[in-house]
């Protein structure tokens, strides 16, 4: 519908000025005959004074014609420019709404992930792999045990357990991710996992790379595992679970339903805090790069570009016991043509510019 208003006002704009042109060619030539009506009447003399009068009367309402167009016209793009704002603002709520919607979308996702690493960390397989990090036989039967879990659950990568000392003694898919004896005491997520008070709390890190999963974008959750699996138990280790974000990420961009011809010229994101793109429909909206956003504080919104592009964001607003890492939903609509997002590098100052295609 505000396409429909965008284009019906822009035809209206455009049909009075080529009407209004017609309008001003027209007394234009009338004054022109007026004129050369008033040059023969002067040397008519007397026998033409009548007929210079009538050349008059045609020149005055030629300039009356021409002043009623002009005035015509001027209303008429008051009219259309109204109607512009209007289907605009329509048109940067409807987007706002979708961008609302991915970024709910991927935290009802991702909270699924905060309960997953919460309720597996109190597995009995795993919680014997930890104790009897030494023992052979308990820590193939926790690695089998994570890869039925995987069976299930194939949105993760893999799942791992690690000692209290940060040494990974099983994982889900060791066929695939020979991970067992790395030492992830480093990582930030084993560190923040450790130090978590109770079994109700968990660790979360934006998405980044991990090496030893083939280099895939990875959104890793964890929380420690604890004595017995007991809420209160002593920590005996971590838990770590890599969910597959570059998949279900792409999956959750392109989830929205848009009639074709929209589509083509709409780009889906999904930025973190700092407005680098972390998921996109356009290829050329790389993740790891930056958007220059017009937030202004606000949670919700949209904005319009010189070029008419609609720019509409939505912050998240987190889920349940999921509160969110600052990641924004974003959609960017170019109004007729297909385009897309080039990023450009200037350092440590990443700009994101919208260009054509």
């Amino acid at each position: 519908m505000p396409e429909r208003i965008l284009n019906a006002a822009t035809k209206m704009s455009e049909l009075t000025t080529a009407k209004v042109g017609e309008i001003q060619n027209v007394t234009r030539t009338a004054k022109i005959l007026a004129m050369n009506a008033l040059i023969e009447a002067s040397r008519a003399g007397e026998a033409g004074r009548g007929f210079a009068v009538v050349a008059s009367e045609v020149n005055t309402i030629s300039q009356r014609v021409t002043s009623i167009a002009t005035e015509l016209q001027g209303l008429f793009a008051d009219e259309a420019r109204d109607l512009r704002v209007t289907a605009q603002t329509v048109r940067g709520s409807r987007l706002s709404d979708l961008a609302l919607y991915v970024i709910e979308l991927i935290d009802r996702n991702l909270y699924e992930r905060s309960c997953d690493v919460r309720w597996w960390a109190t597995d009995s397989a795993v919680v014997d792999g930890c104790i009897k990090a030494d023992d052979l036989k308990a820590v193939s039967w926790a690695s089998k045990r994570l890869g039925v879990i995987l069976d299930s659950y194939t949105v993760y990568l893999d799942l791992w357990i690690a000692d209290r000392h940060g040494r990974v003694i099983a994982n889900g898919r060791p066929e695939r991710y020979g991970v067992k004896g790395v030492n992830v005491s480093s990582a930030a997520w084993f560190k923040q996992a450790m130090a978590t008070r109770n079994g109700g709390e968990y660790a979360v890190a934006d998405v980044e790379t991990n090496k030893e999963l083939g280099g895939k974008s990875v959104a890793t959750y964890a929380t420690a595992v604890r004595s017995g699996g007991e809420v209160d138990g002593e920590v005996i280790g971590a838990m770590g679970i890599f969910f597959d974000w570059e998949s279900q990420a792409e999956s959750v961009v392109n989830s929205v339903s848009l009639p074709a011809e929209e589509r083509e010229r709409t780009t889906i994101m999904i930025v973190d805090r700092d407005c680098k793109v972390i998921a996109s429909s356009d290829h050329l909206a790389r993740a790891g790069e930056f958007l220059s956003l017009r937030i202004d504080g606000a949670k919700k919104g949209a904005y319009l570009l010189d070029d008419e592009s609609i720019v509409a964001y939505a912050l998240t607003p987190g889920f349940e016991t999921y509160e969110g890492l600052g990641w924004r939903g974003v959609i960017v609509q170019k109004p007729t043509q297909s385009f897309s997002i080039r990023q450009v590098r200037s350092g440590a100052n990443n700009i994101g510019e919208l260009v054509q295609r």
